[in-house]
């Protein structure tokens, strides 16, 4: 699919909206991806995500593992199209973990899906809890990259979307010194249960 009409799905759909954003990275942005608003439609959802599956066929992929919340409808139809397990870790005390009797096997034969990577910390994290399993991660894919600079997971990464996006440290945003209110979308932010 080329990006162009990705993009053009994004703006459609409400998507990729306009203003000041705390990003879950803790960085600041004039711009922010709200994949739930595409996601939210089954159809381009499937279609997204089959972009990531059709890339991924062929690569003996056994699991689908994505973290919560941004990337779970990702993982999920992911994991449909493929034919496998899809699952998700979630955070629990600040920290991803995976929890719900959810397990990654020794070897078994991983791949981790995310809507948008910024700095790639949550992926980092939902990979690095792969490998402490002793399972294999065959790839990262996301919807969107909008890393500064390409994010190193040790393995293959993927996106249909590539976005250079503005993304600013606190004290150094110029729409904080420019009093915009700021909104903040992700959902770091939220409790798992107990």
């Amino acid at each position: 699919m080329e990006k162009e009409k990705i993009l053009e799905l994004f703006k459609t759909t409400g998507a990729l909206q306009q203003g000041h954003f705390r990003l879950t990275s803790g960085l600041h942005s004039p711009e922010y991806f709200q994949c739930a608003r595409i996601l939210q439609h089954p159809q381009y959802n499937q279609l997204l995500s089959g972009e990531i599956a059709r890339h991924f066929y062929d690569w003996k992929v056994e699991m689908v593992i994505a973290p919560a919340i941004g990337g779970i409808m990702v993982g999920q139809e992911v994991a449909r199209q493929i034919r496998v397990r899809g699952i998700f870790a979630e955070r629990e005390n600040g920290k991803m973990a995976i929890r719900r009797g959810f397990e990654v096997g020794e070897g078994e034969r991983v791949l981790v899906c995310e809507d948008v990577v910024t700095t790639g910390g949550s992926v980092q994290e939902v990979v690095d809890l792969v490998r402490r399993s002793r399972g294999v991660v065959v790839g990262v894919a996301a919807i969107v990259d909008r890393s500064k600079t390409r994010v190193d997971f040790n393995t293959e990464f993927y996106s249909l979307l590539k976005m250079q996006v503005p993304a600013y440290e606190p004290e150094s945003c110029p729409l904080c010194k420019d009093n915009i209110p700021i909104v903040k979308p992700g959902s770091r932010q939220l409790i798992s249960e107990q």
